[in-house]
């Protein structure tokens, strides 16, 4: 078995409060650096990339630049999600040492920076993602257009960014169109609708890529199919005292996946989740 991507959440702490994100019931915890170096030995057979995500600022964590080296000694792709808001604090390591991508979530400093200063951080965002996109890729995640209170947020994003990478004048009408929009080499622009973590429509026929291209592990070391189970609702086993290798063999690991073959979400969880294939 062999997973496109593994997520580790590094930490569940952020720096943010978004309205939209999972409210986890779990304590904050950070996984220690010995921590992680034990879980990216288990998870090396199965995977080329990792992903430092599931809840929480990675670029948050005291050992984050450590975990990076712990990676790169085991030869992983590093991809990172992250508000932005930190990532000036780690330019310079992040040119000496980059990383294979960096998601950068536009749509979380609608919240979160004051609107007279929502100019001054996405700009930021674009002049740091010009320097790291020479040896990273680099993509910007605009996940609000289905709320139409993002609509200001969103014309000065869409505005700053035409202006800062030089794009046509048609590309207000390209973004209203397109969902994956090249702004320059190896720079792009992701948008979505607000994702929604919860369904209100339970639905037994769907598919998903838990436990097929993904997996993920919580800081504290529980396993769980896909980067959306943020507490743990479908538990498979805890790294720390589980060996990886007989998670991915249990009986509910098993269930899931044979489930999501055959098109159908075999557990009530899944059955509500706002996630769709």
């Amino acid at each position: 078995m062999h997973f496109k991507k593994i997520y580790i959440e590094i930490s569940n702490k952020c720096n943010f409060h978004c309205s939209f994100c999972y409210q986890s019931g779990r304590s904050v915890q950070f996984m220690s650096a010995d921590e992680f170096r034990y879980v990216v030995k288990e998870i090396k057979p199965y995977t080329d990339y990792v992903y430092l995500h599931v809840l929480g600022e990675p670029l948050l964590h005291p050992h984050f630049r450590e975990m990076l080296q712990i990676a790169e000694g085991e030869n992983l792709n590093v991809n990172i999600s992250t508000n932005g808001s930190l990532l000036a604090r780690h330019l310079d390591y992040l040119l000496k040492n980059p990383v294979r991508q960096i998601n950068i979530s536009l749509h979380d400093a609608e919240e979160n920076v004051t609107k007279e200063k929502w100019g001054e951080f996405i700009l930021s965002m674009l002049e740091i993602a010009k320097s790291l996109s020479a040896k990273s890729y680099i993509n910007f995640r605009l996940w609000n257009q289905t709320n139409e209170a993002s609509n200001e947020f969103n014309q000065l994003c869409i505005k700053l960014i035409q202006d800062i990478f030089h794009l046509p004048d048609c590309f207000h009408v390209i973004s209203e169109k397109e969902r994956n929009i090249t702004l320059s080499p190896k720079i792009y622009l992701q948008l979505a609708p607000r994702f929604e973590w919860t369904d209100t429509i339970e639905a037994e026929k769907k598919t998903c890529y838990g436990l097929r291209d993904q997996i993920a592990i919580l800081s504290d070391g529980n396993v769980v199919p896909c980067c959306i189970d943020a507490d743990a609702h479908l538990l498979l086993g805890n790294i720390f005292s589980d060996k990886f290798s007989e998670i991915l063999l249990s009986a509910r690991a098993q269930r899931i996946r044979k489930g999501f073959e055959q098109h159908r979400a075999v557990e009530d969880w899944c059955r509500k989740c706002g996630f769709r294939v």
